[in-house]
């Protein structure tokens, strides 16, 4: 078996986006060999048609794969990765989705000679509508870069930044964003509740109203400012509530601290 692809760990995450990558073609299951111990996740993946191994033994000890995806947590990641030190400084580019993470860690196993590239995905991925960012070290050559930015595609947006230490920043607002919305959708639904609203019936109005709004949002050739003043008659109720929101900046600046307060949480994790 050629093996061109390898992924190590396929929990959640990188489950989903394997299935993306395989779905969309940008990746042939018999091209694939998935490291993953624990048996169950294992027996998931090759369920999709990959080879699976339960060890990085399993690798062929003269194989020179295209890629080695890194999808484990962050606390395992160093040992993780010094299992694969063998294939530093070869024609091997390696991809990290592990947060926190920094490419000097892996160039230190691997060699700074190494091809690396680090993402930020956030869990939305899942479903193929994910927010993954991207930095590559300056090993990473233009066609294997657009190839792995390929791949993230199927799982939603990619963009690129050229300075690393944004990621805390990135961190902060897509990486955790999504519990913040998941969050707001917790209070709509408790304040339809307050207002009279069956609770069946709230839940469903704050979810379709977030889901349609984000859609109507990514779709429309309109900023979201201007989309909120289509919907806001002057002296109307729309316009009575973004009083309360908009007052004193009092929403844009709750979000910030909230954004700011992860972003020196992400740094001090980064160490």
């Amino acid at each position: 078996m050629s093996v061109k692809t390898v992924l190590v760990g396929c929990g959640n995450m990188g489950h989903a986006m394997l299935a993306g990558w395989l779905a969309s073609g940008q990746l042939a299951a018999s091209d694939v060999l998935v490291v993953e111990p624990n048996e169950d996740l294992r027996a998931r993946a090759a369920a999709l048609g990959v080879a699976t191994a339960d060890s990085a033994a399993g690798l062929a000890v003269d194989a020179q794969p295209e890629l080695v995806v890194l999808a484990v947590k962050p606390q395992v990641i160093r040992e993780v990765t010094a299992q694969y030190a063998r294939l530093g400084g070869g024609p091997s580019t390696f991809l990290s989705i592990a947060a926190g993470t920094p490419i000097s860690a892996f160039e230190t196993i691997l060699g700074t000679h190494t091809p690396i590239v680090r993402c930020m995905p956030n869990t939305p991925a899942a479903i193929g509508k994910g927010m993954m960012v991207v930095y590559a070290n300056g090993a990473v050559g233009e066609r294997p870069l657009a190839a792995i930015k390929a791949l993230l595609a199927t799982s939603g947006a990619v963009a690129t930044i050229d300075d690393e230490d944004l990621m805390d920043a990135v961190t902060a607002v897509s990486g955790s964003g999504p519990a913040y919305i998941f969050h707001f959708i917790e209070c709509l639904t408790a304040a339809a509740i307050k207002v009279g609203l069956p609770e069946d019936t709230a839940r469903l109005l704050a979810m379709q109203t977030v889901y349609g709004s984000a859609n109507l949002a990514a779709e429309s050739r309109e900023t979201p400012a201007t989309l909120r003043r289509q919907v806001t008659s002057p002296n109307g109720t729309t316009a009575a509530a973004l009083d309360v929101l908009m007052g004193g900046e009092r929403l844009e600046t709750l979000v910030t601290e909230a954004v700011e307060a992860a972003r020196r949480r992400a740094e001090e994790l980064r160490g």
